[in-house]
């Protein structure tokens, strides 16, 4: 099943920014289509007013996914790692979240539901992995604790 695939003609408005800057922080994201139709995630973390992360979200209608076990992403990154989140509801407060490298190339990078740690604000709670049974919500973030240019190119995202 497949919950985006980039192209050019590709409708990007469900896609939001949330960086730091909704606790003061002062870092700078933005999302674009590229000139070759891939989701283009960019910008630059700041840590000034204690900041130090971006994120781009992709809201979405509830997803029934018991009859799948993974997300797969093709993606190009700049070197630097980045984590994929999901939340089950929207409204949920915390996120699942898995922490990839990427390599500077173009990559699949397989993610097992049963992987995704649940998390709130940076701090890992005390519960279960993500079940994989439903889904309204998923999310890029970079926030790496320092200052940083940074390019996330994404092509698609499947679940397996």
């Amino acid at each position: 099943m497949t919950l985006f695939d980039f192209n050019s003609e590709s409708n990007t408005r469900s896609w939001r920014i949330v960086d730091d800057v909704v606790m003061g922080g002062r870092s700078d994201g933005s999302f674009k289509l590229d000139e070759d139709g891939h989701g283009q995630f960019f910008g630059e973390v700041s840590l000034e007013n204690n900041g130090g992360f971006s994120s781009v979200r992709y809201n979405f209608d509830t997803i029934n996914s018991s009859a799948h076990q993974s997300f797969q992403l093709r993606i190009k990154g700049d070197g630097k790692s980045y984590q994929f989140r999901v939340k089950a509801s929207n409204r949920q407060r915390y996120s699942y979240i898995y922490t990839f490298k990427t390599s500077g190339e173009w990559e699949t990078i397989l993610i097992p539901f049963g992987k995704m740690k649940p998390s709130f604000r940076g701090y890992e709670l005390n519960q279960p992995n993500y079940n994989g049974v439903q889904m309204e919500e998923i999310a890029f973030l970079i926030g790496n604790k320092k200052e940083e240019c940074f390019k996330l190119l994404i092509d698609s995202i499947i679940l397996k």
